[in-house]
């Protein structure tokens, strides 16, 4: 059993390193992650918070590295530009989008008290 187990780790370990080295917006995010961990860090983040925190950077991952995979399955599957191609990466673009706005208002209510209570 113990095999099998490794061998899946494997198989995900190797795609995360495959969307890290070919997808610009992995690696953006990744950058914004190690600086939100940063900031996290610097103004004493609660439990909460931090839990909060990583929640929403596993939400935005998790939805960058699918969409990467469903880009990369319609291009296999229909390497020709065809609108429903391009309905179905939009989509999945979207939830991107819809993640990181999340991300990005989760950041604003629990990051922006503190920065703030920094500068008085």
């Amino acid at each position: 059993m113990k095999g099998k187990r490794s061998v899946g780790f494997t198989f995900a370990w190797n795609g995360l390193k495959e969307v890290t080295r070919t997808e610009r917006n992995f690696r953006i995010h990744l950058f914004i992650t190690a600086l939100v961990l940063t900031i996290g860090f610097l103004v004493e983040l609660n439990w909460l918070e931090w839990c909060i925190v990583i929640f929403a950077i596993g939400l935005v991952l998790v939805t960058e590295v699918t969409n990467s995979a469903i880009e990369k399955m319609i291009d296999y599957l229909n390497p020709a530009i065809h609108p429903s191609a391009k309905i179905i990466k939009d989509m999945a673009a979207g939830a991107v989008l819809i993640a990181a706005i999340i991300a990005a208002l989760i950041g604003l209510i629990i990051f922006l008290p503190k920065i703030y209570m920094l500068f008085i």
